[in-house]
Formats: C-alpha cells, structure tokens, sequence
C-alpha cells in the first residue's frame, strides 16, 4: 500500500508553480487573455404611467357661483280669488291682491361625496294679501316661509374638456306660505314656486359658467408639458429620469367636503439614464382623450445600482489574502474587467522572492455574475480557468472556488440610498402653481449589465406619481 507523503505533494505543487513562470507557459499565458468587451447600456425604458391631477376648492367654487345669482329671486304681485262663500242670500266671490318676493337668505354651499358634488341655497319668501274691491277691503292677511333649494350634480368631462355638471335640483319647504283670509287658509306655494323654478335655472346655468371659468384643458396643457421635463433621481452617480408621455384618459372627478378633483393618466414610457442629461424631448401637443378609466395606473420605472469594479477588486484582494497560501505563489494584483456578458479576473502571480512591483504572470478566470434580488447581494458563480494548460488546473481551480463560494457584494445600502434619493427628488415644486409628488415601493430584479465601469443592477420599482395643481 502506497501512503501519502506531505513532502512530496509540496514538491509537487513547488514544480507546478514553477512551469507557470516557465517562458513558454507565460506566452501561452498573454496570448489567451480574454478580450474587454463590456455591455452596452441604452436607457432603461418601460411603460409606465402618470396621473396629473387638478383640484379646485369648493368654497371658492360656491363663491364664483353665488356673485351670479341676485340677491332677490323672484317678485310676487298677484290677483287672487280669496273669497268663495255663501252670505245670506248671496255667493260672494271677491278678490284679493297678493304681492311679495322671495330672497335668498344665506350663502352657496357646496360640498362633495364621492362622484357627486351636492350645493345647497337658503331662501326666504313673504307675502301679503289685501282685498281688492271695497267689499273686501277690510280683508287682510301675511305670511312668510323659508326653504332649502337643493341641488346635486355628477360631473363629468367633456370631449372638448368642459366640465359637465349635470344637475338635479328642486327645494323644499320648511313650512308651507298660506296666507289667513277671512277664515280661510290660501296656499301660496303655487304662486312663489313657478318663479323660483325660473329662478333654479339661471342658477344652473351661472354654476355652469362657473365650471366652464376652470379652465381644466388650459391647466391639463399645463401638466402635459411638465410631464416630459427630466428629473435627476440621484446625484452620484448621476441618474435621470426622462418620461415620455403619449396617450391621455379621464380618470373620473371626486370630491369631498371641500375639494373637487379631477384626475387624468397619462401613458407612455419611463426611462432612466445614468451619467450625463439625457438629450431635452419637446412636448407634443396635448392628445385627445382616451377612454374614461377607473383610475390611473400605478407608475414603473427601472433604477439601476452600480457597484463599481474597484470595489469588486478589493473584495477579491480581501478574500485572496485571507486564503492558505500556495507554497512558491503569491497573487501580487488583481484586475477585473467584463468580457461578452462574462467577468474576468486577472490574477498576477509571482515567486515570492521576486521583489520587483511588476514580476509575475497573469492567469485570468472568467465567471458569471448573479444577483439576489431578496438579498440585495451579487455574488460570482462558475468561476474557471480561460488559458489551455489544463496542468495549471490543479493549482487554480481550489483558488477560483474559493473565490466563487466567498466572494460577495451586499448592494442594499446602495439600493435604499437610491430609493431614498429618488423618493426625494420625485417631491418637488414646478412652475405655474404645479407640483409633482412622487413616492417608489420596493423594487424587484430586473437584470443585470456588466458595462465597462462596474456592475449595474436594474431593479423594477413600482409606486405613484402624481402632477398636482391647487392643492
């Protein structure tokens, strides 16, 4: 039986090391360096949406309406036939002159519920009889009454942006006007309520021009535009986002008790560029609108994470010096660069006793690199040697596994400061009394690039966006 012998395993992997600084094996060496060939990294573009919404307070909005409508809405001035009744021999039927207005006694009010704004107007009517002829003349009488006057509307845009209000209206008494004559008791609602339907349909109309003065098509030109301007996610490095708007829907009108709202989607594309400002896009002209919607889609864009190779070397440097050393081998310098789709690793390796900063040959091993997108970490996976002297294989292969099962980047701090980064320049004022208010949720694995200067991960994020007016 043959035992193993420590001495001669070391005398083996001694000779070994020696042939990889033997002058044919370091031609062999150079001359199978693989090539630099890196990715290339056009914009990261995916579909994705905006939603602009406007808002305009309703208080204003009743007030707008209210300076229309007149104080006094309707005058009454009436001949009635307020006595019908049998004296002695006689049926008497006598006459009364019964005149009045009716006002409005206190302020527009208007509040929303869901799709519907509803407005209420209080109004105060009085009136008064007297007999007409001298038969009735000691015939006197007055009442007066308030009501409500209720209107609910549902609004609803326009193909040419107008804004439909689409009312239902009527008005309710408190108390009936009957006028007391002689005994008899008159209602008046039928003489008031014809003018105060009259009344109801200029108020419909003023609350129409009110909603026409909104100028929703002007201020939806407005977001339009501010949608294509680039905003800068992220300062180092540098990444932009350019959207690029091309439809546009009505997403509905909702209110509250004091705001009504109306929301547009704006559809298109989301892209991202890291380094410089991407090229200016000029905005089109605002489109027609699309379908009505429910509500605007939700925003997506990618934002990529750069992990730059020198931190990749010093990983690889880190993890290197803490292995066992290989007996008449050390790695003076490491070099790491990307090569179709693959990263290569150089690895310069020296006798020991060599002291010149520049001895040695370099061995390279190219790889994969995978990203965990749960555990925000890349890590190198099926690390091998690229030159053709399968006799290195011995002396390389436990060194390119070890680096394989060790070697790790944690990118989650990065990832987080980019999403903190974008969160807070998505927030931010633009002109024309605009806003934009922006907020991403976690971000999903998308792909990953190995482009000349680093590893750059694209990750798919998710949230809204929102271009806001008077709010």
């Amino acid at each position: 039986m043959m035992l193993f012998n420590p001495k001669s395993r070391l005398q083996a992997q001694v000779a070994l090391v020696a042939s990889i600084f033997a002058g044919s094996c370091s031609v062999a060496l150079a001359a199978d360096k693989p090539p630099l060939i890196p990715d290339t990294i056009a914009p990261f573009s995916t579909d994705s949406r905006v939603s602009a919404t406007i808002e305009f307070g309703l208080p204003a909005l009743a007030s707008d309406i209210e300076s229309e409508i007149p104080r006094r809405l309707a005058s009454i001035d009436e001949k009635i036939n307020c006595v019908h009744r049998r004296v002695l021999f006689f049926r008497v039927n006598a006459n009364c002159d019964v005149w009045g207005y009716v006002e409005r006694s206190g302020p527009v009010s208007l509040y929303g519920r869901g799709n519907r704004v509803f407005g209420s107007m209080p109004i105060h009517g009085v009136l008064e009889g007297q007999g007409a002829n001298r038969f009735t003349a000691r015939i006197h009488g007055e009442t007066e009454a308030s009501a409500t006057i209720e209107v609910e509307a549902r609004p609803r845009l326009d193909r040419d942006w107008g804004l439909d209000l689409n009312f239902s209206d009527g008005f309710r008494w408190s108390e009936p006007p009957v006028l007391h004559v002689a005994g008899r008791e008159i209602p008046l609602a039928k003489y008031a309520e014809p003018r105060i339907h009259a009344q109801l349909a200029v108020v419909r109309s003023h609350a129409l021009a009110a909603a026409r003065r909104l100028d929703l098509r002007g201020k939806a030109a407005t977001a339009w535009r501010h949608a294509f301007e680039p905003v800068r996610l992220a300062d180092d490095p540098a990444v932009w986002l350019q959207i690029t708007p091309r439809d546009l829907s009505f997403a509905g009108v909702r209110a509250d008790a004091k705001v009504l709202r109306g929301t547009l989607e704006l559809s298109g594309t989301a892209a991202t560029v890291i380094g410089e400002t991407p090229p200016s896009v000029t905005a089109t002209a605002l489109p027609s609108l699309g379908r009505d919607i429910d509500a605007p889609g939700k925003f997506d864009v990618i934002l990529p994470v750069k992990i730059g190779y020198d931190v990749l070397k010093a990983r690889l440097k880190e993890v290197i010096t803490a292995m066992p050393s290989v007996p008449g081998m050390v790695v003076r310098d490491v070099d790491v660069y990307p090569s179709s789709g693959r990263l290569v690793i150089g690895l310069r390796v020296a006798k020991p006793s060599e002291t010149d900063p520049g001895a040695g040959r370099w061995v390279y091993l190219a790889g994969a690199v995978q990203a965990d997108s749960d555990g925000h970490a890349v890590r190198l996976s099926d690390l091998a040697v690229t030159v053709g002297d399968e006799s290195l294989a011995p002396l390389i292969d436990p060194m390119a596994a070890a680096l394989g099962s060790k070697v790790n980047l944690d990118y989650g701090v990065a990832y987080e400061n980019l999403l903190q980064a974008a969160n807070a320049k998505l927030t931010r004022p633009l002109r024309d009394g605009f806003r934009m208010e922006g907020h991403l949720d976690s971000a999903k694995l998308e792909k990953l690039y190995l482009p000349a200067d680093g590893i750059v991960i694209a990750l798919r994020a998710e949230g809204e966006l929102k271009i806001l007016h008077g709010m």
